[in-house]
């Protein structure tokens, strides 16, 4: 009886072992299911005044796509926004969405991450890292665009792209929607130690070492990013402010309009923008 659960309890660990040692080579397509998503068109704008953007990265060349600010607002060098996108996406998927920026004076950089869509390089903590510093460093050094007013704005995985640009770049404030605490926080789905994550994304501790103001916006009925996380960045943030929506993940916010007056009210409120337009 013993020899037999003994034998019993050796093969279970040998199962284990294997689905461990098959989850620390699959994780990346997990967390980065690039090749679900459609193959992206040639770049071709999709909208007027779109600047396309080709960075140097130790992947290779990554794509982005500058929306400059609408100059009616002031000829000074004006605020700006770099944008990281869910890991289901493409930067093809929010000029439109997000041109809102422009028309209240606020540049837009969507950054794309390595190997994703038409960039090269394979997606990783570290590959997309150096995609959105060398990013950053092209914004900060234009001409139109004032360095001491950029903001980092991330949903869901590009929240943890820009929460760990802030360890390597300044920044005027942060903005997370949907965005999770850390990779390891989900490893527990998966029946796995946290010991086996190849990029750990503690978007918890950059929040908590953050010295500017944080936006934090999460849907309460977010079942693939609790709203628990949302509450745990909003608790460890220094300067933050929380906005909840009665919205899942990917149908948030829900409403657009409201979303555009949180945004602008928390811009307004922590001087990015002199006026807020209330629409």
């Amino acid at each position: 009886m013993m020899n037999a659960l003994l034998k019993i309890l050796f093969w279970t660990l040998v199962c284990y072992a294997a689905y461990c040692v098959f989850l620390f080579f699959m994780q990346r397509q997990i967390l980065f299911p690039r090749s679900l998503i459609p193959s992206p068109p040639q770049p071709q704008g999709g909208l007027s005044g779109i600047e396309e953007i080709w960075l140097d990265t130790p992947a290779g060349k990554v794509e982005a796509w500058f929306l400059p600010p609408d100059r009616k607002h002031s000829s000074r060098p004006a605020p700006a926004v770099i944008f990281g996108h869910g890991n289901g996406e493409l930067i093809d998927y929010w000029p439109q969405s997000f041109k809102r920026f422009t028309e209240i004076g606020i540049g837009l950089l969507l950054v794309e991450y390595p190997g994703y869509g038409r960039s090269a390089g394979s997606p990783s903590q570290k590959s997309i890292t150096d995609a959105f510093i060398a990013a950053y460093d092209v914004l900060a050094a234009r001409k139109d665009t004032d360095s001491a007013r950029i903001i980092f704005f991330g949903r869901s995985l590009g929240g943890a792209a820009v929460c760990a640009l802030t360890a390597h770049r300044p920044s005027a404030a942060l903005v997370l929607m949907s965005a999770f605490t850390r990779v390891r926080a989900f490893t527990s789905r998966y029946l796995a130690p946290g010991f086996l994550v190849r990029d750990p994304f503690d978007n918890l501790a950059a929040v908590q070492n953050y010295q500017k103001p944080v936006l934090i916006m999460h849907g309460r009925n977010d079942t693939i990013i609790p709203y628990s996380h949302g509450q745990a960045l909003y608790r460890a943030s220094r300067r933050g402010k929380l906005v909840t929506y009665h919205a899942g993940h990917n149908d948030c916010p829900p409403d657009w309009s409201i979303f555009w007056q949180d945004i602008e009210i928390f811009l307004h409120d922590i001087g990015i923008i002199s006026a807020f337009s209330g629409s």
